[in-house]
């Protein structure tokens, strides 16, 4: 399989533990996102490349698998992170920030597998993953729009594996059960597993993206071991 990975949705959390990863295993990365400009130490950092996407406009997906053809060729990862949220009860909701929600969550998801597929598909190899959070499996209150999205990301995901499996793609699925550390987002000095760190749940990702397929997983989840499911 080319070493070559695709992050969309990149920022300076998961997405970059992921792609710290990645490198240091050898892979060439490319980074999506709306804004490239906060991703320039990390492309310092790990010597990957950043082009400006929204995941959810089609024309947009197109030029960026256009510029990875030119610049990395196919890439044999390709890892979805985005997701839109919109809070609060159900009957105040607006309804455009509803399907923007949904667009960023799953239709992008769509748009960014349908067209890696279309390239990994003549090799019969590649890795997809997608991740999923606690709300692809709860759907809790005064999260419709959140939960409706990852929802709909973990069926894009099922779907994807059982069409591909037998085609040589890997498709998978991880639940991130719990909140992930950041400098934003501290772990609390009396509760010091309270949070995911993402340097390990980069790991997960490896083991996933370097299972041999003979014993592929589909989903995985990950949680802190203090955390209630």
């Amino acid at each position: 399989m080319d070493k070559t990975a695709l992050i969309v949705g990149a920022g300076s959390g998961l997405s970059a533990a992921l792609t710290r990863a990645l490198a240091a295993r050898g892979y060439r990365c490319a980074l999506a996102a709306r804004n490239v400009d906060k991703l320039a130490a990390l492309r310092t950092e790990t010597g990957a490349i950043a082009i400006a996407c929204n995941a959810a406009q089609p024309d947009e997906v197109d030029r960026l698998f256009q510029q990875l053809d030119e610049r990395l060729g196919v890439p044999g990862v390709v890892i979805y992170n985005p997701s839109g949220r919109v809070r609060g009860p159900l009957v105040e909701l607006d309804r455009a920030k509803v399907a923007e929600a949904l667009s960023v969550s799953a239709y992008g998801g769509f748009l960014v597998a349908q067209a890696a597929v279309k390239r990994m598909l003549p090799k019969k190899e590649g890795v997809i993953v997608f991740t999923g959070a606690s709300a692809s499996i709860k759907g809790y209150a005064q999260s419709a729009a959140f939960a409706m999205g990852k929802f709909a990301l973990r069926g894009l995901a099922q779907s994807m594996a059982r069409e591909l499996a037998p085609q040589g793609i890997h498709v998978a699925h991880v639940v991130i059960d719990g909140g992930i550390r950041s400098a934003q987002r501290p772990v609390a000095a009396d509760n010091p597993d309270s949070l995911l760190d993402p340097d390990a749940i980069a790991q997960s990702y490896l083991h996933l993206i370097e299972q041999q397929r003979s014993a592929w997983s589909w989903e995985i989840e990950v949680r802190p071991w203090v955390e209630k499911f």
